[in-house]
């Protein structure tokens, strides 16, 4: 997700190093390949069965941390200095409990890292070179803590980042260095040659760099880390980003782009680990992100949530660079052609509770992840804006059956701003439809559908999954919805 950059590269800067590149994947072996990197993508990465994760459910630290960024922000403006956003292990231990007792239960089985924390590779150097703290934490101690409450943890990270000194030797290699794999003026083809880059990247068409993305899942897979969020990626494809109006990199170009996927599928296969692609240009309808990646963000950044995040953000555009949405409705909406049971999941972002204004429209932004498919990431800092008495929308248990179930619903149509695009549906394995009626809009709003439109016949057994109520048999919904709310109902064969 996006962040204020200029923190967070300044807590990045202090711990990242630089490094180099190479190939596989053509069809030619190493000694054909000039000494000068010239390596072209291939077809050949392994995508047969990544898609068949269901989506995350999670808790993320993003709010608890965007939350210390703009303190540090207001503290700047006012003539002060900011200070470097960290959590210790104290405060990892409560969270970790609290979610171990609170959500674990209904399904929720992972903490995740995210951005604006140092991410340190260089103290107490592990001999792979790759991040071994964030912030102040070892995450050799936070996933041992994260499992001895049954927890996963996620981690908020890039393969095409490099973290270590840049003298360390890529396992595999004949000696390659995290150096050979960066950029090399005059040698390598990019967009913005005297763009600043954000970051030390990967430049996947360099000697090295299948190698360095292998070892960087295995790290991971070592330290008991399955869920990768990788971050600024169209930064790296076309070095732009549309939600800033500026250039942020020196762009490597989509058959780097496509090339840095294929090392990342790979790998990432090989080690079982599940891929989260964020700030992906969609380019192409999304081909490449479709083909090699497990989720893909399709909206832009959650930031102060609400219900301008979920719906009023950019509404009806769609745009071509990063982010092609601005809110979870129309990213949803537009995206649902290529969503589905065995495809990419769609990534809304996460969700920020405590932000919305009425328990109606806690109620959608739940709705809407689960009746698309996506993840639900929690990002409510318990003991803070975390209420219990928020707790209850994330524990419905009628609701996340959707999820143990992979179901992943369509709207009646994805143009947006269309009525029936607010209109969602879909079915269970075991042959049971779910219906979702959603208002958008600032006012009491109708919502009507009938079961045969959808393609279901006949009268159904109806039962409203919010109100945990039977509502009898029908062929049709017709409600009235309150401004922002939803109605979602689960239909059973007579």
């Amino acid at each position: 997700m996006i962040k204020n950059l200029n923190m967070k590269l300044f807590l990045m800067a202090l711990t990242f190093f630089f490094g180099g590149c190479e190939d596989k994947g053509t069809g030619w072996t190493p000694d054909m390949i000039p000494d000068d990197p010239v390596i072209t993508p291939g077809d050949d990465a392994d995508t047969e069965g990544i898609h068949t994760y269901n989506a995350p459910l999670y808790w993320s630290v993003y709010e608890y941390c965007w939350k210390l960024e703009r303190r540090n922000e207001e503290l700047v403006n006012a003539g002060g200095q900011g200070q470097a956003i960290d959590m210790s292990e104290g405060s990892w231990q409560n969270i970790i409990d609290y979610v171990a007792e609170n959500l674990l239960p209904y399904g929720y089985n992972m903490i995740c890292t995210d951005g604006f924390m140092a991410m340190d590779g260089t103290s107490e150097p592990d001999p792979t070179g790759y991040m071994t703290k964030y912030g102040s934490v070892k995450l050799k101690k936070l996933s041992e803590m994260c499992k001895a409450k049954g927890l996963k943890l996620g981690v908020y990270d890039n393969p095409l980042w490099i973290h270590g000194p840049e003298e360390t030797i890529i396992e595999g290699t004949d000696n390659i260095t995290f150096k050979d794999l960066r950029y090399k003026q005059g040698e390598d083809n990019v967009l913005y040659p005297d763009a600043d880059d954000g970051f030390w990247w990967v430049v996947a068409s360099h000697k090295g760099a299948e190698e360095y993305i292998d070892g960087f899942f295995k790290y991971y897979k070592n330290l008991g880390v399955d869920f990768i969020r990788m971050d600024f990626l169209c930064y790296y494809e076309n070095g732009y980003d549309r939600g800033m109006n500026a250039i942020k990199g020196k762009g490597y170009g989509r058959e780097n782009y496509k090339l840095a996927l294929q090392y990342i599928c790979k790998a990432a296969k090989k080690y079982g680990v599940f891929t989260s692609l964020v700030m992906p240009n969609m380019h192409e309808d999304a081909a490449l992100e479709r083909e090699y990646g497990n989720m893909a963000r399709i909206v832009g950044d959650t930031w102060s949530g609400g219900w301008h995040h979920v719906s009023n953000s950019d509404r009806g555009k769609v745009f071509e660079d990063w982010p092609s949405c601005g809110n979870m409705f129309d990213g949803f909406t537009h995206w649902s052609k290529y969503s589905g049971r065995g495809k990419m999941i769609m990534d809304g972002d996460f969700i920020r509770l405590n932000t919305f204004g009425s328990d109606a429209e806690k109620e959608s932004v739940i709705s809407l992840q689960l009746m698309a498919g996506g993840p639900v990431a929690i990002a409510d800092v318990p003991g803070d804006s975390f209420a219990n008495s928020d707790l209850k929308f994330c524990q419905n248990e009628e609701m996340l059956a959707l999820n143990k179930d992979g179901f992943a619903g369509k709207p009646l149509s994805d143009v947006l701003n269309s009525t029936n695009s607010q209109i969602w549906y879909g079915q269970m394995t075991n042959g049971d439809w779910v219906i979702g009626l959603f208002n958008r809009e600032d006012s009491k709003q109708f919502r009507s559908v009938k079961f045969s439109d959808l393609g279901i016949e006949g009268k159904m057994k109806v039962r409203d999954l919010w109100k945990h109520a039977d509502e009898g048999e029908a062929d049709n919904l017709n409600v009235e919805l309150e401004a922002h709310a939803c109605k979602i109902v689960r239909l059973t064969k007579l």
